[in-house]
């Protein structure tokens, strides 16, 4: 909202993993002020984060005790996050009336129990409302929206769902036409959209779903909305391959700059049988300081694996000893792969801190992770536009 000069508030924040909730407050607050924080004991803290339920891996909840295997400072620092933000953390624990009021409600839920690899593991309940799985998280968002209606509270103007492709595949279909219906009744007019990040200029193929669902209360704003769309459809923005920006504005390859060569080095994995067939297998986006690739694939929560999104490719210049064929793409250059700046991952980097001996709060690991489950800015962009544009429409 800020890179397309909207004139918003970010009101609260709903988010139960540690990482992502600092991670969130430094790259859109700064560094934080902890001494408000000062007379605070280790004990006190605990008490008062316990009262949230937090996460340390997104998955599972953090219980008591783990919470005091963390510094004094971790926990100031995570506790300062959750206020700076005014985070409401559990979604399930949130109600209406714990809203501030507010236009636009932005929603997602993990995607492992819709995609294919979700089968892999027998997650096979996509968004069933009985399916017991985390991306039952979705009629959280409809638990809500009754409570608005139940408390006579105003409801959000714009929604806007995120989510993997395979929302709309056969196994999750049902459920989601139920999901739209439902928004359908509350008055609000839909817009699903898939997008590939490519034709918002970005050089990742990457493709997710978006819902945007407008309040349209009377006939005549329902009319209103549907010309806009019809008129103004996202899937319909192409851009040719030559007006995306080139992978030389992502990868870092000039290793005279300290933190790049660093960062290179420490995306360097031992050379293994297994990373033997991740440099085979995989796309080579780049050898030595040359680009050779167009486009990576999606960026993803690892990039040691296989598939990856790419690989840099050594043959004349080898960076380390262990590993004379190939390195991952860094954290930085999957930060800005999604759309963020170097400034912005800069602050990442320069508020990290160590939470003992050789880990730091935000590893390597997980800020590719953090990476990895955002959303590209750029395709973000392109949908708010479209909700100021609305806005400014209806009056």
């Amino acid at each position: 909202m800020k890179n397309i000069h909207a004139d918003f508030q970010t009101v609260a924040t709903a988010d139960w993993e540690i990482g992502a909730i600092y991670a969130y407050d430094i790259i859109h607050n700064g560094k934080q002020d902890l001494s408000p924080y000062r007379h605070h004991t280790k004990e006190s803290l605990i008490k008062q984060l316990s009262r949230f339920t937090l996460s340390s891996d997104g998955k599972t909840p953090m219980t008591e005790k783990g919470l005091g295997a963390m510094t004094t400072v971790q926990l100031k620092r995570i506790l300062a996050a959750i206020n700076r933000t005014n985070n409401l953390v559990d979604i399930t624990k949130v109600h209406a009336t714990d809203l501030p009021d507010g236009d636009i409600l932005t929603y997602s839920f993990p995607c492992q129990d819709l995609s294919i690899a979700g089968n892999w593991y027998h997650n096979e309940g996509g968004i069933d409302r009985n399916a017991h799985n985390r991306s039952t998280l979705l009629w959280q968002i409809d638990r809500l929206l009754n409570e608005y209606e139940e408390c006579d509270k105003d409801m959000p103007r714009f929604l806007l769902m995120e989510n993997v492709s395979e929302i709309l595949s056969k196994k999750n279909i049902k459920n989601f036409h139920e999901w739209c219906s439902i928004l359908n009744s509350m008055g609000y007019e839909n817009q699903i959209y898939t997008l590939d990040a490519r034709n918002f200029g970005v050089p990742q193929t990457r493709v997710r779903t978006y819902m945007l669902s407008v309040l349209a209360d009377t006939p005549k704003r329902q009319t209103m909305v549907r010309d806009y769309f019809f008129g103004n459809d996202l899937e319909m923005v192409k851009l040719p391959d030559k007006a995306v920006r080139t992978l030389e504005n992502y990868l870092k390859l000039d290793y005279s700059n300290e933190d790049y060569y660093e960062e290179a080095v420490t995306s360097t994995p031992n050379f293994t049988e297994s990373r033997r067939k991740i440099y085979l297998n995989n796309d080579k986006l780049a050898i030595d300081d040359r680009i050779v690739g167009r486009f990576a694939k999606t960026i993803t929560t690892k990039q040691d694996r296989n598939p990856n999104s790419g690989i840099v490719a050594y043959e004349k210049n080898p960076l380390v000893s262990w590993n004379r064929h190939y390195r991952n793409l860094t954290p930085r250059e999957c930060f800005l792969l999604m759309g963020f700046d170097e400034e912005q991952f800069d602050a990442l980097k320069n508020n990290n801190f160590s939470v003992r001996s050789n880990k730091n709060m935000l590893s390597n690991a997980k800020m590719i992770k953090l990476a990895g489950n955002s959303i590209v800015v750029q395709v973000l962009e392109a949908i708010f536009n479209q909700v100021v544009e609305i806005d400014q429409m209806m009056g």
